[in-house]
């Protein structure tokens, strides 16, 4: 155990400046935490980056010509999470007062260049949205479309009418939904957005009351304001009332040497809404009763087709193993002569597999990513995971894959020795465990950043996270799983249950090759997964909140089911045609469900990701959902493979063998 110390010392090291560059956004309830407000107390927006469903490339808000705050722009504490997602959060010169109801001027642009009347026109035809933050909570827009009323988060760089001009959103009426808070001897210091408070229980202090922020709306507008009067005065100066006009000659028309003048109002309103529930209005689901049902559907027909092939299968099985049990050995003897069937590989069942290396790495890799997805599954179903903490499920996720390095190393390590009968080698199977997964993903983001570099899209990984994810990589989750590639070498080897001939058993030809029926198989599991995933990728890529993590903690306990389910049934289909090579097919028979959600996520594009636009984004759709695809390979693979194992060595575990 000498290397368990160098070990040690690194996770503790690498833990430290991992949790130091997350700030202290730790996992929250919603609503567990919150800022009340005294009247007349100033609150500052925040403006998060631009982003658009059309390009899918976030740039930073101040690339556009916007007001600046008068303290300058400075960045907010990321978390690695926001980081990799392009996210970008900076002050804002809007500043609010809490019931203050007021018409405020911020600012007026020089004249517009020809370079930012070009940006401007662009971001506004590529349909950019300013996504705004207050008090933690997204600024939601309302919109009307035949009769039905479209909830949307920020709001429109401009927008563009048929005579081909374009207007830019200058001015913005908020509306603030504000509940008045009565304390009870509890008084609130000092929270925020991170989500940390102290909390003050003095019995002789003031009983702590204010308003807390339970809804943030927001109507644009174009206004062509007169700039020379404006231009006289200062930041946060009232003006009149601002009326959002319909004619297009009032409207404030993107031209060069057009100056800009920027202004907003606030209005705040009581509202009934308590804290815990100012976050229902964004993680409502659109189409809740068809998501119900559809869900639903599939989980009957799914156990049904499941339930009956397994019946099937365990009486099949059952009669094999009891009518072989029954016979003394002479007559085992014969039948093995006279029979075909599962019984006859009992010599080359157990043989080492094509490229066995290979297989322990993929099945150690895909125990990692299935632990992440389980546990991180689980914390968000049981609400652990808020959507205030932005960032928090992405980071999350890494710090889980990062300690389940171990589990890799070790289900690797142990499956190698189980393959070789020795542990020779197993330092080579657990650095391969490390890199391989990872390797992949790192070099298909290194593709996809240089396109986001060329871009200038803050949605590029800043060269300092390259370094912290290299750092994270080879000083924590390298160490681990070299940890658990030592803890497999120790632990007991598996002893097959009976003994491997020398001479291979040929295996008789078929007229279909064995892989179409491996392929097929994958589409049982994907029509138990479908439907969420239409609505996962709904989330990522049309900007919606996806928060019904209790339906996806369903799908996936229905999916690793099916999963085993289908893999034990080919293994045994295999085995009845005297086919011993199962090892690869037991993998794939649940692990070909990737192939079907990579096509899919192409259909998805095709057909609902219209508004998606340029070679760009569509590289970018792509390469995401590659990694999306490789991940679910491995996690389903290594589902159906393990429970292959044991159902073969359980199986041959039964039979009588000299």
């Amino acid at each position: 155990m000498a290397l368990s110390k160098p070990f040690l010392k690194w996770v503790f090291v690498c833990l430290v400046i991992l949790f130091a560059h997350t700030t202290c956004n730790a996992f929250y309830l919603p609503g567990s935490y919150m800022h009340t407000y005294s009247p007349r107390e100033p609150i500052f927006a925040k403006v998060n980056s631009l982003t658009s469903i059309e390009t899918e490339l976030p740039f930073s808000y101040y690339s556009l010509p916007y007001c600046e705050p008068q303290e300058g722009v400075k960045k907010s504490a990321e978390n690695l999470g926001e980081l990799l997602m392009g996210d970008q959060i900076d002050n804002s010169p809007y500043r609010f007062r809490m019931n203050v109801n007021e018409t405020v001027y911020l600012c007026t642009t020089p004249p517009l260049k020809e370079n930012e009347v070009k940006l401007l026109k662009q971001r506004t035809r590529d349909l950019y949205q300013v996504n705004m933050i207050l008090d933690n909570l997204p600024a939601m827009r309302y919109s009307r479309q035949n009769d039905v009323s479209i909830q949307w988060t920020g709001y429109p760089v401009g927008f563009t009418q048929n005579n081909n001009d374009d207007y830019i959103i200058n001015h913005l009426k908020f509306k603030v939904l504000v509940h008045e808070y009565e304390g009870s001897g509890v008084e609130i210091i000092g929270t925020g957005e991170e989500g940390m408070g102290v909390i003050s229980t003095d019995a002789d202090k003031k009983k702590a009351s204010g308003f807390e922020i339970v809804g943030f709306e927001v109507v644009p507008c174009s206004v062509k304001h007169d700039p020379e009067a404006l231009s006289k005065r200062k930041m946060y100066d009232n003006i009149g009332g601002v009326t959002c006009p319909s004619e297009l000659d009032k409207s404030q028309i993107i031209r060069e040497r057009e100056k800009v003048s920027f202004t907003y109002d606030v209005e705040f309103v009581k509202s009934d809404i308590r804290w815990p529930s100012r976050w229902d209005a964004y993680l409502k689901m659109e189409g809740a009763r068809v998501h119900w049902f559809s869900i639903l559907n599939s989980v009957m027909v799914i156990f049904f087709l499941a339930g009956i092939v397994f019946v099937i299968f365990l009486r099949t099985v059952r009669r094999d193993l009891t009518r072989y049990e029954e016979l003394d050995k002479e007559s085992q003897a014969q039948m093995n002569e006279e029979l075909s069937g599962w019984k006859l590989v009992v010599g080359d069942v157990f043989r080492e597999p094509n490229c066995p290396k290979l297989l322990c790495v993929m099945v150690g890799d895909g125990v990692q990513i299935l632990g992440m997805a389980i546990v991180t599954i689980v914390f968000a179903a049981f609400g652990f995971l808020s959507p205030a903490s932005r960032g928090m499920l992405l980071t999350g996720m890494i710090v889980l894959y990062l300690f389940l390095g171990i589990a890799a190393g070790y289900v690797g390590v142990r499956l190698w020795r189980t393959l070789k009968g020795t542990s020779e080698g197993w330092k080579s199977v657990s650095w391969s465990v490390a890199c391989f997964f990872s390797g992949i993903v790192f070099a298909i983001l290194t593709a996809l950043n240089f396109i986001l570099w060329g871009s200038k899209s803050t949605g590029a990984i800043p060269i300092s996270l390259y370094f912290l994810l290299l750092f994270l990589w080879f000083c924590v989750s390298v160490p681990l799983t070299l940890l658990g590639g030592l803890l497999g070498t120790r632990a007991e080897a598996i002893q097959y249950p009976v003994r491997t001939n020398q001479i291979p058993r040929e295996i008789p030809a078929r007229k279909y090759p064995s892989w179409l029926l491996v392929l097929g198989a994958g589409t049982l599991p994907f029509g138990t997964l479908f439907i969420e995933l239409f609505f996962i990728l709904t989330s990522i890529w049309l900007g919606r909140f996806y928060y019904v993590f209790g339906f996806l903690l369903i799908v996936l306990l229905l999916l690793v089911i099916v999963c085993a389910e289908v893999s034990v049934v080919l293994t045994y289909m295999h085995l009845c045609v005297e086919d011993w090579q199962w090892w690869w097919k037991a993998f794939f028979a649940s692990g070909s469900v990737a192939l079907y959600v990579f096509l899919y996520s192409i259909n998805y594009l095709v057909f609902d990701l219209k508004s998606l636009s340029g070679p760009v984004s569509a590289i970018l759709y792509l390469g995401y959902s590659l990694i999306m695809a490789f991940a679910i390979m491995l996690a389903t693979g290594t589902i159906g493979f393990l429970m292959s194992f044991y159902f073969v060595h359980y199986l041959f575990s039964s039979v009588k063998i000299d």
